[in-house]
Order: structure tokens, then sequence, then C-alpha cells
């Protein structure tokens, strides 16, 4: 256990010792001051009233996307800990206008602007899931399957307040590609003309999403037993102040755990200083790109072959 996670473990005698046992920067271990954020704001939300779930949720933004992961599921009254995967936000390149794009394995850059596909840090309490038709896709011969997503909405507060008007929740890492239309006068999801959505499935968990969270087909199922008619929190690591001081600290020179910061340092090795960008900063520089490059006009999704 490094030095910050002893003292800041110190400092909290009311975490079990069941709990306090997963602390740690090591694979499958939650850092101490994620911990500390995840149950502060989870015991907040009970004592007001807002959350009665026994369970609640903490994201490492900070360590790399691979396994055992990064997405935490604790469920103190059972002394459950669970780790799984979970995708961060891709960001974008705006061809020269300004990069604020991720790499798979490690996030640099973070943000709430609207359109900017990034992660952002802090408090949220999960909402009443929503269920979508996505298209078919071929499981066998002369036999498709639908694909039904399912999408869980996260309301946030503070720098996360927008996260209802960026669309942002956790969702399974699954899509559809290279859709066309295919003619299914049966289906219920067809549409006036008797065409419904049709492509191939990919799954990319350990991947980079939209800035909402992803998580495997199968994590995701016992994520939903959990909050299904019962709202919990989810805290999500590093805040814009983390990113700041750690950004601040490398540049001074000094070692961001010498100053007390936390930050997993093999991907601070990868990303050298991490970013945040405001929506203050980056909507305007958002804006000013999509007048410059206007979207062209959308094209109708194509039939697909032989209907």
């Amino acid at each position: 256990m490094g030095a910050w996670n002893a003292f800041a473990a110190e400092q909290s005698p009311d975490i079990p010792a069941w709990l306090a046992a997963h602390i740690g920067d090591g694979r499958g271990q939650i850092a101490s001051p994620v911990l500390q954020r995840a149950r502060t704001l989870y015991l907040q939300k009970v004592s007001a009233g807002r959350v009665r779930n026994p369970c609640y949720f903490a994201m490492d933004a900070t360590r790399p996307n691979d396994s055992p992961g990064r997405f935490y599921i604790v469920c103190e009254a059972q002394h459950a800990f669970r780790v799984i995967s979970a995708g961060h936000g891709s960001g974008r390149d705006l061809d020269g206008a300004a990069n604020f794009s991720n790499e798979r394995e490690c996030a640099k850059n973070f943000g709430n602007a609207m359109d900017s596909d990034l992660t952002m840090g802090g408090a949220y309490v999960t909402d009443a899931a929503k269920t979508s038709f996505k298209g078919y896709y071929r499981v066998a011969a002369n036999q498709d399957a639908a694909l039904m997503r399912t999408f869980i909405p996260f309301d946030g507060e503070g720098e996360t307040a927008n996260a209802r008007e960026r669309a942002i929740g956790g969702h399974a890492a699954v899509t559809l590609k290279n859709v066309c239309l295919k003619r299914e006068l049966n289906s219920p999801y067809a549409d006036r003309d008797g065409y419904v959505r049709f492509g191939q499935v990919v799954e990319y968990t350990g991947g980079r999403s939209d800035g909402c969270t992803s998580w495997s087909q199968s994590d995701i199922q016992q994520i939903l037993a959990l909050v299904t008619g019962d709202p919990t929190t989810l805290y999500i690591y590093p805040s814009a102040a983390d990113i700041n001081a750690v950004a601040q600290a490398v540049a001074a020179g000094q070692s961001p755990v010498r100053a007390g910061l936390y930050w997993n340092s093999y991907c601070l090795s990868k990303i050298h200083a991490p970013r945040f960008w405001s929506s203050q900063s980056l909507e305007p520089i958002i804006a000013r790109y999509k007048r410059e490059h206007p979207a062209p006009p959308p094209q109708p999704t194509p039939i697909c072959p032989g209907q």
C-alpha cells in the first residue's frame, strides 16, 4: 500500500476491515481516495433519503482500461466487493482546432462540455433504465436476433450537473455496424414500409465510449439487477480539481504521490500529465468547429442486398 493509501486509510476508521483489505493500487484493488469519495457520496444520499440500495458504485478512470477492471461494485452489508471493466470517453480530435482525444488504454483528457465525448468525474445517481431496439443481426443460418440495449441514465450534481443534457449514463459495450434495411413485415420493430435495421453486432468491452460508462453484456446484467427500481450512487474519479492538481505537480517537476495526490502511476507514465477541459472553455471551440465544418446532410440507410 502506498504512503497516500496508508494515510487515508488511517484517517477513516469507519471503513470496515473487510473493505479496507481491498484498498491499494494493485490489480483488483481500489485506491483509497476513490473509495473514500464513493462511500461518502453513498452515505450522504442514504442519509438524505435519496438512496436505499445496499450497494454503490465507483470508477477509477485513472487506471488502465484492461483486466481486471476499474469499475467497482461495493455491497457492504453482504461484504461483497467486485471489480469489472469499464470504458472511458474517447474525446475528439477537431482537426487542428483542438485535440482532446483519448487513447484506448489510458485517459488523458476529461471534461463536461457538450459534444466532447469526454468522461467527467464526480458524483452521480442512477435513474430508471431504458431499453431500446438497435436492430437485428445474424446469429445462425437464416436466423436473426434483435439487439436490445439498455441505458442507465446518470443524474449528476455540481460539475456533473449537465449529465442528462449530455445523455451520460451506462450501457453495454455493444453496437451495430454496417447497418442496412431489411424487409421484415412481421417484426414489431418494422417501419411503415416493413423495413428494420440489420447489421453486424460489435462488442467493444474495454473500449472507448462517447463519454458514457460502458460494460460488457454479462456485467451489465448484474448492474441492472442491482439498480432496477432501486437507484444508487456512482462516484467517478478524478474530479476537475484532481486533474488540475496533478497537472500542476507534473509541470512543477513534483511527484504527485509525494504531493499527496493520487493518479495511477502506470497511466501517468503513459499520458505524462492529464488535462481538464471545462464546458466554458471547450464548448465555444466545438461550436466554432461545427460552423466551419458543417456536417454533410444525412444519407438514407441503404437497403440490404437481396431485398
